[in-house]
């Protein structure tokens, strides 16, 4: 008796797990700046919607006080309460340190990182941007540098990604007076599958030794104990 019940909980587990491998993971992101005025929104969704998860980053700018970027975001997703943070330089350097120490230890990280890219799909991109700088013959030029950035920031998408509909791009210039408006709003689809691939072969390409991150909570990976894989 009690080895068929043993039976059913491995065939449950199995099935669970074989669910969430196949599982399509979808990440919505919207972002809105408007001259001092930034919001940043993102959603991940599965389960046609039955498990989603929102963080919302309503304020992003610079401090007028001090060197360092201002973000206001919900404390957790659901909650009213807003919490503010304050990211400096040395923050950004730690973030870089960090990324540094990561490519010294993974064996062919680019490739782990391109074949995971390989598998993301963008099943929706939008950018529209009006902008003008008060002068029409420097908003004239500015148009189309914009519009080569624009142009440059799809042609790596598609090398990297599966573009599975065509991105649509706007940029409104206006010549008569000085503003700065950009909406970006797209959608991104993995399996979570594909993801737990790469997470086990940047386990299993590391080539030993503790690294020394900066950042929470890699910082914490520093500070164990445990031998390195």
């Amino acid at each position: 008796m009690r080895l068929k019940w043993l039976l059913i909980a491995l065939i449950i587990l199995l099935l669970l797990i074989i669910l969430l491998i196949v599982t399509r993971l979808n990440i919505y992101l919207y972002y809105y700046h408007n001259n001092d005025n930034d919001h940043l929104k993102i959603e991940c969704k599965a389960w046609f919607g039955l498990i989603k998860y929102k963080k919302d980053i309503p304020l992003i700018k610079v401090d007028d006080n001090s060197p360092t970027i201002v973000m206001k975001e919900e404390k957790s997703a659901g909650e009213q309460e807003i919490e503010t943070k304050q990211y400096s330089a040395k923050d950004l350097l730690n973030s870089m340190q960090d990324t540094n120490e990561i490519l010294n230890h993974v064996i062919s990280l680019h490739k782990i990182v391109r074949k995971f890219l390989k598998k993301i799909s963008v099943k929706r991109f939008e950018w529209h941007t009006m902008f003008g700088l008060g002068d029409a013959a420097y908003t004239g030029m500015l148009t189309g540098g914009l519009w080569a950035v624009k142009g440059s920031m799809i042609g790596l998408l598609s090398n990297y990604m599966k573009l599975k509909e065509s991105p649509y791009m706007t940029i409104t210039p206006q010549f008569q007076f000085a503003v700065s408006q950009t909406i970006i709003s797209c959608i991104f689809q993995f399996r979570i599958g594909h993801a737990i691939v790469a997470a086990f072969k940047l386990i299993k390409y590391w080539k030993g030794g503790k690294a020394k991150f900066k950042t929470k909570p890699l910082s914490a990976l520093s500070n164990d104990k445990t031998k390195s894989v």
